[in-house]
């Protein structure tokens, strides 16, 4: 968040960047020695929950309205965390003043807590910490900036696009060349409507792709879509019990990528090597650049490898979805836990959102 506000020309300092200990008295005077406590101070304290909830928080002082919180919180859900709430608290023993000490004794700062999830949570905020932290800190960084008028531009991962006058979705989703339905899911909209000014994420391909899902684009066929995936025109349409050959812009289908008894595919990754591929795998490197043809250990994100094996099951790759479980995804494909850790070379029972599996068929 520092960094980012720093790109944005937003002043900002942090009150500790080592594993610093702060007691509740010397906290509050160190965020106040910085700027002073006018009312044109920002306090945002950073948070992680835990008590076994799920999603995120934003609590603001009784001294300040909700315009910031509210801000935070819809940016947040369009980041893909599901919010509890925001709200204020006051101090039991006496309700004229903050229950929480960091907006209690920073007077006259617009002081809020942000909870970004439950480290305990029964749910997907575990995995959504980890891996979207940082979209979840630029939605914060992102409502700071339209709060205070600073004009707002993303440099991190993604493209982004600002709503101008007489923009529809229909318009932009097709001046990016993706559907209605990718450009609302990559934003989480509930409907068509937007706002002059707003920024709008523009997913990129490999963002929304999914193995088990297409979302039908201009121009698309069936043939075309069953090539694709490796399925017949027929396979493609018993899978959707469709019982013609046309097709809907935006409509959904069920795909799945059938893999050959001798070799499963594996979609590069940041950051990932062929020894570490190999090794996820249990095979050598000569053995995945041979099944491959490669003449050198250069790897691209998003490039298909075939993953030599001597598995004699069909098997597809799967992305993991909100609310898997192991347990789940076994009964569903009619195998068991310990099989798809074996396929998977899994160690523990814990999945990751959009993580890829090797399930058998």
């Amino acid at each position: 968040m520092k960094k980012r506000f720093d790109d944005l020309g937003i002043d900002s300092a942090m009150t500790r960047t080592t594993d610093e200990t702060l007691d509740p008295n010397t906290r509050p005077k160190r965020v106040q020695s910085f700027y002073g406590n006018g009312n044109d101070v920002i306090l945002i304290s950073n948070h992680i929950n835990s008590g076994g909830g799920d999603g995120a928080e934003v609590i603001y002082s009784l001294r300040n309205s909700d315009a910031l919180s509210k801000r935070i919180a819809t940016e947040l859900e369009k980041a893909g965390q599901n919010v509890r709430k925001y709200y204020q608290r006051r101090l039991p023993s006496n309700p004229a003043k903050d229950y929480y000490y960091i907006l209690r004794d920073t007077p006259n700062n617009e002081s809020i807590i942000v909870e970004y999830g439950f480290a305990d949570s029964t749910g997907d905020d575990v995995s959504q910490i980890k891996n979207d932290y940082e979209d979840l800190a630029e939605a914060v960084v992102k409502a700071v900036a339209e709060y205070i008028g600073v004009p707002y531009t993303n440099t991190g991962s993604g493209d982004y696009y600002i709503v101008q006058k007489g923009d529809t979705l229909w318009g932009i989703a097709r001046k990016f060349g993706i559907s209605v339905d990718e450009l609302k899911n990559a934003n989480n909209l509930k409907d068509n409507s937007l706002s002059i000014g707003e920024s709008l994420k523009i997913p990129k391909e490999n963002e929304s792709a999914n193995t088990d899902e297409y979302i039908v684009k201009s121009g698309d066929t069936l043939y075309g879509i069953a090539k694709k995936y490796n399925l017949s025109v027929n396979e493609l349409k018993e899978l959707n019990n469709l019982t013609s050959d046309s097709l809907s812009i935006g409509q959904k289908l069920k795909v799945k990528e059938t893999l050959n008894n001798s070799a499963n595919t594996y979609i590069v990754e940041k950051g990932d090597t062929l020894y570490g591929i190999a090794n996820k795998f249990n095979v050598t490197v000569d053995e995945l650049k041979k099944a491959n043809n490669l003449s050198n250990n250069t790897l691209s994100i998003g490039q298909v490898l075939t993953i030599p094996s001597d598995n004699n099951q069909n098997t597809i790759i799967y992305t993991v979805q909100k609310g898997d479980t192991l347990y789940s995804l076994a009964r569903t494909y009619k195998t068991t836990v310990d099989e798809i850790k074996r396929l998977n070379n899994l160690t523990s029972n814990n999945l990751s959102l959009n993580q890829k599996l090797i399930l058998p068929i």
